[in-house]
């Protein structure tokens, strides 16, 4: 039996003028869930202006929130320098290089998955996700999109729910925020 703690599914959807980032609530520590509630997806920066939703251990992530909002502070308005920033911090920085998460971040301009391998990605299609879930929550959000008029938040909220029905480490306890553009 595999005893590490797994969590989550996050997606995030660039459509109609608005961005979402949604995040499932499961965290499971190999065969037993330990909670069903958590939240994954919260605001950042000095006026809230960025949303971010994070995949892995949480402590890890709790840790990069504080260092990406540090960042933000030095760098403000400027969500992909801050994680350029951030990730070089990560792969170099010997306690940070342990950390075990990857977030998905955005703005009004930019969406971005960040991760402890130095990757600082842009969506080609306005479409990101991560965590176990991950492709099952973007495959919906993809086919959702190409053949609904659905709007961002319920796209986030159907794919997520999808994932759920499939990944036995996300369930259906979903956590939204939007950014209208």
């Amino acid at each position: 039996m595999n005893n590490t703690i797994k969590s989550t599914t996050i997606i995030a959807i660039r459509r109609d003028n608005e961005i979402v980032i949604a995040g499932d609530g499961q965290v499971s520590f190999g065969a037993t869930i330990l909670k069903s509630g958590a939240k994954k997806v919260r605001r950042l920066g000095k006026n809230k202006e960025v949303i971010a939703g994070f995949a892995g251990s949480t402590a890890d992530a709790l840790t990069l929130f504080e260092r990406l909002e540090s960042k933000l502070e030095k760098h403000p308005g400027q969500l992909m320098r801050a994680c350029v920033e951030l990730a070089k911090d990560w792969r170099i920085d010997k306690y940070l290089r342990r950390l075990e998460a990857m977030m998905i971040v955005a703005d009004k301009n930019i969406s971005l998955l960040v991760s402890g391998n130095g990757d600082v990605i842009e969506s080609d299609d306005g479409v990101l996700g991560i965590g176990s879930g991950g492709s099952y929550a973007i495959s919906a959000a993809k086919a959702l999109i190409q053949n609904t008029k659905l709007n961002s938040h319920e796209v986030a909220t159907r794919s997520l729910n999808i994932a759920a029905d499939i990944c036995v480490y996300t369930n259906h306890n979903i956590v939204v925020e939007k950014i209208k553009l």
